[in-house]
């Protein structure tokens, strides 16, 4: 007879009080190519379980101590081997014992005095239906990594798009607002000159001629020409530093988006957060239902960190954006983000965002990182920014990101990234 190549891959345990059993067992399935472990009783059964793990279990149930049935119970109930399949074999024909043993897990019966040809095509059977299970458990396994994989790839093209997207967006409107704003910063320098001149001018003729014409001094009047005088350089200086603030925000849009450092490269973080901030100033602003959001910023001394500005910047608009939602749904009077910034041992910088809205449960608080996850209503969150930035943080820059908050107090995001990339 042929040995199948799969027997020489199986270990069978046998466990039987009788010697003569042993034996006979022991040479029959020897001859096959199985390797064969015995066991006298349960409790050696149990021991030998746990240093070699059988594929199969021959498992007699009338024995001294522990009997078959509860020997079974017991590798059933264990998490290591509950998944061994386990045949009985027994002199008992009643039908009861044979339900009570299927139903403590058994997979099969052998009835004694034992036929060979009956335990060899059991065995096989159920050894090859394991073999099956397990097969399909790996695949099942590699499935699930798959889309796994896949999903993280969706995630990372929703990402790069997304950033994409913005950082055009941004940048192309940085760069049409610059030419005209440069224009009239440039030339409102020549436009106060010019008309502190020309009211210098009409001082000067003032003081000459006292006493003009009564046309003059009507239209002077009609005019308001004192007025005139005083309010037209505050006009200038309040054009000019509006001219500054689009300025100033063209540049915080420019070092938002960074489309041209796509590379590690090391920045300033305070320079991606303030740049962050300015773009939501808009919705830190009163509103008529709500108060003004307080931004308090507690930076230290931080060195340049290595690492991709766009992105990072892209998760400080995820946290700050969330954190001004949650503010907005608590409605509370004194809306507040503290961020705070720090080193740890020299090598590594720490990013803290917390609101003082009103938190998240803890079970809530574990799930946040999960792709697709929301606490928003329908159509307003897409449970992909957190892990989004989640990926960003731990995967792109070898950094931690968590989450704290009690309900009632707050919730707090804290990032921890290193002052260097490590090279693969």
């Amino acid at each position: 007879m042929s040995i199948n190549v799969l027997t020489q891959e199986n270990t069978i345990l046998v466990v039987d009080d009788t010697p003569t059993n042993l034996q006979v067992l022991f040479d029959l399935l020897s001859e096959q190519g199985y390797r064969v472990a015995i066991a006298k009783n349960g409790e050696t059964a149990l021991q030998r379980i746990q240093t070699s793990h059988p594929n199969l279990i021959l498992l007699d149930i009338m024995m001294p101590g522990i009997d078959g049935f509860e020997t079974c119970q017991k590798l059933k109930a264990n998490p290591v081997t509950t998944d061994i399949p386990v045949i009985f074999m027994t002199a008992l024909s009643d039908s009861i014992d044979k339900v009570k043993g299927l139903s403590l897990g058994a997979v099969d019966y052998i009835t004694k005095p034992i036929q060979h040809e009956e335990v060899l095509a059991r065995i096989r059977v159920h050894l090859q239906l394991r073999n099956a299970t397990c097969l399909m458990e790996q695949r099942t396994n590699e499935l699930n990594r798959a889309l796994e994989n896949l999903k993280q790839a969706q995630l990372h093209l929703v990402q790069s798009e997304k950033m994409s997207a913005l950082g055009q967006l941004v940048a192309g409107i940085a760069h049409e607002i610059n030419n005209p704003v440069n224009f009239i910063h440039g030339n409102l320098t020549h436009v106060k000159e010019y008309t502190q001149n020309l009211l210098e001018f009409v001082q000067l003729y003032q003081k000459h001629y006292p006493n003009p014409v009564q046309e003059i001094q009507e239209r002077a009047e009609a005019l308001d020409l004192e007025f005139l005088q005083e309010d037209l350089l505050k006009m200038l200086s309040s054009m000019k530093m509006g001219s500054d603030r689009i300025r100033h925000l063209i540049l915080s849009f420019r070092n938002f988006s960074r489309l041209d450092e796509a590379q590690l490269k090391g920045v300033d973080i305070h320079t991606g957060i303030d740049s962050t901030l300015v773009i939501l100033q808009y919705r830190l602003k009163a509103k008529l239902d709500f108060p003004p959001i307080k931004v308090i910023k507690d930076y230290a001394q931080l060195p340049e960190v290595e690492c991709y500005p766009s992105q990072l910047n892209q998760v400080f608009m995820n946290i700050l954006s969330n954190a001004i939602d949650a503010l907005e749904e608590s409605a509370i009077a004194s809306p507040t983000i503290t961020i705070r910034t720090s080193t740890i041992n020299s090598n590594w910088v720490e990013v803290a965002i917390a609101d003082n809205g009103v938190g998240i449960q803890e079970a809530v608080c574990s799930q946040l990182f999960n792709p697709f996850f929301t606490t928003k209503p329908v159509g307003k969150g897409t449970g992909l920014g957190l892990s989004i930035s989640y990926q960003i943080v731990t995967e792109k820059h070898g950094g931690k990101i968590e989450c704290y908050s009690n309900v009632g107090q707050g919730t707090e995001f804290v990032m921890q990234i290193p002052v260097r990339q490590v090279m693969a």
